[in-house]
C-alpha cells in the first residue's frame, strides 16, 4: 500500500539546515499587473476541509468553483496539517448522520487501504497518512465537477492579497466584493522544490507581489462569471480559511479570543474579554518505529523549550499509550497493552506515529507579544489593511517557535526524562524511532513538519443584528453545553442578575417566570438539548474541548500555567446546529462564511472545529451559494425577520436535506427535551 520512499533523519539535520540562508521579508511591494484573470461563480477561498466540501457541493451543482489554497494539498487539518485522525462522537458515527460528501470521505479511506482505520489508533475509528487524504479528496473533487458539470479550477500554493469591495447596483443593503487578487508561488528555476522550507520561512514570501530567490508568482485577479440575466451577485466569495484571512482583509466586525463573561457566555475566563488568548497551534510530524536503537543529535532550541514537554496527567503517562494515540500506519499488529483503563496494541517496526498532544507539540501563546492570529488593531498598526499591504495576518516569529517546539518535542519523546506536570522518574527514553522527514514522507515537506500548523480557532465573524440578537447574531456557550450552571462557581462569578438570566435562558417557557421573580433559578428544569435554529443549514457534533493559552510571555517559560479559568467552559455538548444566520458577514452582501470563522463564541468554538462539522458547515455554504445564484436572491435575504415564514429559506433547506446534508439531527424539535442519551 504504502510504496513510497521516505527519507529518515534519526539524527534530526534539518534543524541545522531548515533556517539556513533564509531572511524574512517585512515589507510588502508594490502591486503588478494580473498576469491572468479568471471567472468565478463561487471563489472558495482555502482548501481545508470546509472549502473542499463548499467546492465539492458548488461543482456537484454545475457552477464553476475557483479553489485557492496557501500549500499544496487540498484537506487542511486532514492532509496539509497533518490531523488525519477524525475526531467523531459515537452516536453521530454509529447512525452515520454526516453529509453525503463526508460518507464518501469515509469510504473511500477504507476502499483506498481496504480498511477504515490503517493506523490502529485509539483516538478516532479512521487514522492514516494525510497525503493520502489529499489524493482522496482530490479525486472527489474532480469526480463531482464530472457529475456536476461543473467546472473546478483549482489553485495550489496560493493565496489572496487584495479585495476590491463596492457597492452593487444590481441591489442588496450592504457592499459586495467585486473582485480579488491573489499571488501563485511556483519554484524558481534552480530553486528547491515546495515544502523545503517551514511556513515561517515562506509565509512573507508568499504574499509578496514580486519574484523572490525562492519563487515565480503569477497574480491572478478572479472576478465574476457573468450571467445572462441580471444577478443580485454574479458570483460568492467563500470564506475557508484557517484564521479568517478574508473576513479581515475585508474588515468586517469579528471576535478573536476569549469573550466577555454574560450569562450567554458564564464559563468566560475573563470579565472584559481577551483577543489574545486563542486556542493552541500544533505543528504535527510523524515517526516510525524501528527495529534498531537510533542515536540523535541535540537540537541547539531543545533547553528553551524542554521545561515545556510533558505526558500530562498520570494515566496518560506511558510511551506507547502517547504513541499509539495517533498512529497513522500500522501494517502488523503488536499485542494488547492496558494502561490507564485503556486497551490498545503496542507498536511494532513500521508502525508510523502522527504526534499531536497539549503537552507536547502544542504551542499556545496568549499574550499581545506573541498572539499568532493578528487583532484588528495590530493590523492597523501594521498596515496591513492599507490596499495592497496585507501580509496573512500572522506573527512568522510565533510560528518559527511553533516550529522548533515541535522539533523538540520529538527530542523529548525518544531522549527525554523531565516532565513539567509530573516531576522526575516518569518519563523515560525512547531510543527506537525515527523522524519522518522529506518530500515522501507521510507530512510531504523536507522538514518533516505539517505544511501549515493545525489551527484551533480564527477569527470569527459577528453576525448580523436583528431584533433578538441586538450586538449581532453568534452562537453562545449555553446554546450547546449540557452544564445545568447550578455550581457555586457561577453564583460566587456571576451577579445575582446575570445568575436569573442565565437559567430564565436554559428554561424554555419557564424562564419567564424566573425573569418576572416567581420562581428561582433552582426552581425551574433547564431544557437538556442544544438551541434549535429555524435557518439550519448543517450539524455537528463534539465535546468543548481546550487546548488553553499560555499565562506568560513566552509560552515556553518555565513553570508557565495555563490560563486560569480558560478550562471552565470545557466538557460535553449536545448535538449543535449550523445557522445561516452565523455564516453571513455584516456589510458584505456576497460573503458566505464557514468553517471555524462562523459566528460562534470562543468557548462554543471548542466544538464547532473538528473534521464533520467543517463538512457540514462547507457543504452549506457551497449549497447556499448555488442557491441564491439559481434563485437570483442575495443570502441575507433568506433570514430576514421572521425567519419561520420564509420560504426561499425552506426551499434551501429542503435541497440540503435532499441533497444528504442533514440540516438536524434526528427527532430534533421543541418538544424533544432529553438529549441525555448522546455521546
Amino acid at each position: 500500500m504504502l510504496n513510497r520512499i521516505r527519507r529518515y533523519f534519526s539524527t534530526l539535520p534539518l534543524t541545522l539546515v531548515m533556517w539556513q540562508g533564509m531572511t524574512p521579508l517585512i515589507l510588502a511591494t508594490p502591486p503588478r499587473n494580473p498576469d491572468k484573470t479568471v471567472e468565478c461563480e463561487l471563489l472558495v477561498v482555502g482548501g481545508g476541509l470546509a472549502g473542499t466540501a463548499a467546492a465539492y457541493e458548488g461543482l456537484l451543482a454545475g457552477k464553476t468553483v475557483c479553489l485557492t489554497e496557501i500549500t499544496d494539498w487540498v484537506g487542511g487539518q486532514l492532509s496539509s496539517q497533518g490531523t488525519s485522525a477524525l475526531d467523531e462522537r459515537p452516536t453521530q458515527r454509529s447512525q452515520l448522520i454526516y453529509p453525503r460528501g463526508y460518507l464518501e470521505l469515509r469510504e473511500r479511506i477504507k476502499d483506498y487501504y481496504g480498511e477504515l482505520n490503517p493506523g490502529d489508533c485509539w483516538v478516532s475509528e479512521s487514522c492514516f497518512i494525510p497525503e493520502d487524504g489529499h489524493i482522496i479528496l482530490k479525486a472527489m473533487l474532480e469526480d463531482a465537477a464530472k457529475k456536476g458539470r461543473g467546472q473546478l479550477n483549482w489553485f495550489p500554493s496560493t493565496v489572496i492579497k487584495d479585495l476590491t469591495i463596492e457597492k452593487n447596483p444590481n441591489g442588496g443593503t450592504g457592499k459586495q466584493i467585486m473582485s480579488a487578487i491573489a499571488i501563485q508561488h511556483t519554484p524558481r528555476e534552480g530553486a528547491p522544490p515546495l515544502n523545503t522550507y517551514p511556513l515561517s520561512q515562506t509565509i512573507e514570501d508568499a504574499y509578496t507581489y514580486e519574484d523572490s530567490k525562492l519563487f515565480n508568482k503569477t497574480i491572478i485577479k478572479f472576478i465574476p462569471k457573468p450571467h445572462d440575466k441580471p444577478e443580485p451577485s454574479d458570483w460568492y466569495v467563500i470564506e475557508a480559511t484557517e484564521t479568517g484571512e478574508i473576513i479581515a482583509l475585508a474588515d468586517v466586525p469579528y471576535r478573536l479570543g476569549i469573550d466577555p463573561r454574560s450569562y450567554l457566555e458564564p464559563s468566560s475566563s475573563s470579565a472584559t474579554g481577551d483577543p489574545y488568548c486563542t486556542q493552541g497551534f500544533t505543528y504535527t510530524f510523524a515517526m516510525e518505529t524501528t527495529e534498531d536503537r537510533q542515536t540523535y543529535e541535540l537540537p541547539d532550541f531543545y533547553l528553551q523549550y524542554s521545561p515545556y514537554y510533558s505526558y500530562e496527567l498520570e494515566r496518560l503517562a506511558d510511551f506507547d499509550l502517547v504513541y499509539t494515540y495517533r498512529r497513522i500506519w500500522s501494517p502488523q499488529k503488536g499485542e494488547q497493552k492496558t494502561f490507564g483503563g485503556l486497551t490498545f496494541t503496542v507498536p511494532t517496526p513500521g508502525d508510523i506515529s502522527m504526534q499531536n498532544w497539549t503537552w507536547g507539540n502544542d504551542y499556545r501563546p496568549g499574550t499581545s507579544r506573541d498572539n499568532l492570529i493578528y487583532t484588528r488593531r495590530q493590523l492597523e498598526e501594521m498596515g496591513q489593511l492599507e490596499p495592497g499591504k496585507w501580509m496573512g495576518g500572522l506573527r512568522t516569529e510565533t510560528l518559527r517557535k511553533g516550529e522548533e517546539h515541535s522539533i523538540g518535542y520529538f527530542y523529548w519523546l525518544v531522549v527525554g526524562t523531565t516532565d513539567s506536570q509530573l516531576g522526575e522518574g516518569v518519563k523515560t527514553p525512547n531510543p527506537y524511532h525515527v523522524y519522518l522527514s522529506g518530500l515522501d514522507s507521510p507530512m510531504g515537506t523536507v522538514h518533516g513538519l505539517s505544511k501549515y500548523p493545525y489551527m484551533r480557532e480564527a477569527r470569527r465573524i459577528i453576525g448580523r443584528e436583528s431584533f433578538i440578537y441586538e450586538d449581532g447574531f453568534m452562537v453562545n456557550e449555553i446554546d450547546i453545553s449540557r452544564r445545568n450552571y447550578q455550581d457555586d462557581f457561577y453564583k460566587k462569578t456571576l451577579s445575582p442578575d446575570t445568575y436569573r438570566r442565565l437559567h430564565a435562558a436554559l428554561a424554555g417557557l419557564e424562564g419567564f417566570k424566573v425573569l418576572s421573580g416567581d420562581a428561582s433559578p433552582e426552581q425551574v428544569t433547564r431544557r437538556k438539548r442544544s438551541t434549535i435554529y429555524p435557518d439550519s443549514v448543517g450539524i455537528g457534533h463534539y465535546a468543548i474541548d481546550f487546548h488553553p493559552c499560555m499565562t506568560e510571555y513566552p509560552a515556553e517559560k518555565p513553570g508557565n500555567t495555563e490560563r486560569k479559568g480558560e478550562r471552565e467552559g470545557q466538557g460535553q455538548a449536545y448535538p449543535f446546529q449550523v445557522p445561516l444566520r452565523a455564516m453571513l458577514p455584516q456589510n458584505i452582501d456576497n460573503l458566505l462564511v464557514t468553517g471555524k470563522s462562523i459566528a460562534v463564541s470562543h468557548i462554543a468554538a471548542a466544538a464547532y472545529r473538528v473534521h464533520s462539522f467543517e463538512w457540514s458547515s462547507g457543504a452549506a455554504a457551497g449549497t447556499t451559494a448555488a442557491f441564491a445564484i439559481d434563485e437570483q436572491i442575495l443570502p441575507y435575504q433568506l433570514v430576514e425577520e421572521p425567519i419561520f415564514r420564509s420560504k426561499k429559506l425552506q426551499d434551501l433547506r429542503q435541497r440540503l436535506d435532499a441533497n444528504n446534508n442533514p440540516t438536524r439531527f434526528p427527532n430534533t424539535s421543541i418538544f424533544n427535551n432529553d438529549w441525555d442519551d448522546w455521546r
